[in-house]
């Protein structure tokens, strides 16, 4: 007897897991995207580089007498880092075993849960490693993380002053925040594996992470976080390659099935991931301790020599 083409077969439930996964992956992307307020998401493209920009220049004094010529002050944009989007590339199998004992979406499921979270950690981790390299400073005037986040508003309102954007965001440990959310009715919510609290203390929209360092405090204009990735279905790769992709183009799956050691494999490429454009614009703030204003009054209390 014939088998009838609208019959279901193991090869159509693996089409749609591969979209389940994908999808799965582009919703927290998405949610992450609207918590920073990313605007700007740009597809690289064959020999494309990443740059990064810094802003220096000299405001020149504005003291200036009746008739004289008033000084220029000269600033300039210049490049300080440039480098290329890796593609990560991953792949796992799912066992003949262990489709046997769990039935196929509930073995498949498992692994694409955990394959979902750690590649989400892989791109957390390298933008809060990049945060890092912030050239933006500011000095925390009084004790606390609320002195903290007040010092990196201030920088953010003299930096961005001349530039038009979205408001900021500031990233925090969780370990420096834990103590409010305890005390205060604040609303938080999950994105992408952390915690927004959006108008913290009614100012700050705050995002905690544990790669930020306990004691510090990052902040920059949301306008100037930067989504940069690698399209797995772009014209010159779906020439070689078939990945099952989602509307946003930000992962691919393939799948194919291995009779030779019964497995399923899944091969997965990600080339997502954060940048911010102006590095200076990136501001680091130390919390300070009550330990550290003790030592400072006493300084200005006491001075040697």
């Amino acid at each position: 007897m014939a088998v009838d083409a609208k019959m279901m077969k193991a090869a159509d439930f693996a089409k749609v897991s591969s979209i389940d996964f994908v999808e799965r992956f582009a919703t927290n992307i998405k949610q992450l995207q609207e918590i920073l307020g990313i605007t700007r998401k740009i597809e690289k493209i064959p020999g494309q580089v990443i740059k990064t920009y810094k802003v220096t220049g000299t405001l020149e004094d504005g003291t200036v007498g009746e008739g004289e010529v008033i000084p220029l002050s000269k600033y300039k944009t210049e490049v300080s880092d440039a480098f290329e989007l890796t593609v990560k590339k991953y792949r796992k199998q799912t066992t003949f075993e262990a489709i046997n004992d769990k039935g196929y979406e509930q073995a498949v499921d498992d692994t694409d849960n955990k394959m979902i979270k750690d590649i989400q950690n892989v791109i957390r981790n390298s933008f809060f490693t990049f945060l890092a390299t912030g050239t933006g400073t500011a000095t925390a005037k009084t004790v606390g993380l609320q002195g903290a986040l007040a010092a990196a508003w201030g920088k953010n309102q003299v930096y961005w002053e001349d530039y038009d954007n979205g408001g900021f965001i500031y990233f925090v440990n969780p370990l420096d925040i834990a103590d409010y959310l305890s005390e205060k009715d604040i609303t938080v919510q999950t994105a992408f594996g952390m915690t927004y609290i959006e108008n913290f203390l009614g100012l700050y929209d705050v995002l905690a992470y544990s790669g930020v360092p306990q004691g510090k405090v990052y902040t920059t204009a949301k306008d100037n976080i930067i989504l940069y990735y690698v399209n797995p279905a772009n014209a010159e790769v779906a020439k070689a390659f078939d990945f099952t992709i989602d509307a946003t183009g930000l992962i691919g799956i393939h799948r194919d099935v291995d009779y030779t050691t019964l497995t399923t494999d899944s091969t997965v490429i990600s080339g997502s991931a954060l940048y911010a454009e102006l590095i200076s614009g990136v501001v680091k703030v130390d919390i300070k301790t009550a330990a550290a204003a003790a030592s400072e009054t006493g300084s200005q209390t006491n001075p040697q020599g």
